[in-house]
């Protein structure tokens, strides 16, 4: 029952995805599906990699280090990517370097080094076998407590990933302040993400859009949108 649940919901995702895409003038192929599973447990996350889902992201490094270590027991032939898109206390670097491929929550030259230092020592221990993919996280306005940098510290903070092999740029990303207008906030991304491109043309990412507002996302250029709720359902009180 849970496996129709989710195919159907999934279905409906990606419907919606290819329908903001046709409405931008974008492949349907241009936006990658990041399943947002924080507060569910490993078994919805092997259910969505059966119907085809291969990327995954969680937002608090205890649940998730558990969570893809479940996993990796109930579908130990999987190939998946487990990305971090929360916000990350630096003293958690090393323990998320060993389970995630992506950390999306970059904001600040502290955490940079933090991240560099782990993945380096994860490296040379084996406990990870390549360099350590990040985007940066900007804040899109005034407000504490969500994480990212401010636009003007991304360029400084691409210069400082790009100095060491141990880390990789691959782009921004943001999400649209509350209340606010998300049109606006992704339409100032797409200026960022442009403008880090001509210095750092790999840096091609932009994940942006949620649920509730991924098609203006899509609109404005994202190339990964992050689904909790459209997809998995109403989040649980508790952690599994």
């Amino acid at each position: 029952m849970r496996r129709a649940e989710l195919a159907d919901s999934l279905r409906e995702v990606r419907d919606r995805v290819d329908r903001a895409c046709l409405a931008a003038g974008r492949r349907p192929d241009e936006v990658d599906l990041l399943a947002v599973t924080k507060t569910f447990p490993a078994s919805d996350a092997a259910l969505l990699a059966d119907l085809g889902m291969t990327e995954f992201a969680e937002n608090r490094e205890q649940e998730a280090r558990e969570k893809v270590a479940e996993f990796a027991a109930l579908r130990p032939e999987a190939t998946v990517r487990w990305h971090m898109v929360g916000q990350l206390q630096r003293n958690k670097a090393r323990a998320v370097v060993r389970w995630a491929d992506v950390v999306e929550s970059v904001d600040s030259e502290r955490l940079v080094e933090a991240l560099r230092r782990a993945t380096a020592n994860a490296l040379d221990a084996g406990e990870r076998q390549r360099p350590l993919d990040v985007l940066l996280q900007v804040s899109l306005d005034e407000a504490t407590g969500r994480g990212g940098c401010r636009p003007d510290d991304v360029p400084p903070l691409a210069d400082m990933i790009m100095r060491t092999s141990d880390l990789r740029l691959r782009g921004v990303m943001a999400v649209a302040p509350l209340g606010g207008e998300p049109d606006v906030a992704f339409a100032t991304l797409s200026v960022i993400s442009e403008r880090l491109r001509r210095d750092h043309p790999e840096a091609v990412e932009v994940s942006a859009g949620m649920s509730g507002d991924l098609e203006s996302a899509v609109a404005h250029g994202s190339t990964r949108v992050r689904v909790g709720t459209a997809l998995l359902g109403g989040r649980r009180l508790t952690s599994p």
